[in-house]
């Protein structure tokens, strides 16, 4: 008595045809692909979007201007990126990005009150609090952004 084993690889050079693009993947290049978008997401959201990653809408600010583009485009300017093959970053290097990230209440140190001044006039207060307008995350459509560029890497149709 025999046994015969028969294998049939017709379709093996489709098959790794096909899985070629993970073979061949370079961690790095889709990292700085997915922190370029990250960053260019980020600025739309300060430029166009005035809405948090989750989709609220920002408080408007007390001048009636464009929220987080009023004084000199310090947030904008300072967005910036990085990636390594581990991981793709990006954010704002600002020192005061994290007060319209986070939101902050602002109390004298020293003085009985804040000295300062909007729209020519002089404003006294015992403290001001600058809402949260979150700027940095990712919401869906962000997300949906970030998945189409890795199945466009990969080659994959979803």
């Amino acid at each position: 008595m025999s046994t015969s084993i028969t294998i049939d690889v017709s379709d093996l050079d489709s098959a790794l045809l096909k899985l070629r693009p993970i073979f061949e993947f370079e961690a790095g290049e889709l990292m700085t692909a997915i922190a370029a978008l990250g960053d260019s997401q980020t600025r739309r959201r300060i430029e166009e979007e005035k809405t948090a990653p989750d989709g609220t809408a920002w408080q408007p600010n007390s001048k009636g201007t464009s929220i987080l583009m009023e004084t000199g485009q310090h947030l904008l300017s300072s967005l910036a990126w990085t990636s390594s093959a581990e991981e793709a970053e990006w954010g704002a290097t600002w020192e005061y990005a994290h007060v319209h990230q986070d939101g902050m209440v602002i109390v004298p140190k020293s003085a009985e009150a804040l000295v300062f001044q909007i729209g020519g006039q002089t404003i006294h207060a015992k403290k001001v609090t600058v809402p949260a307008r979150p700027f940095v995350g990712i919401s869906s459509d962000n997300e949906r952004e970030i998945i189409d560029l890795v199945t466009d890497i990969f080659g994959v149709a979803q």
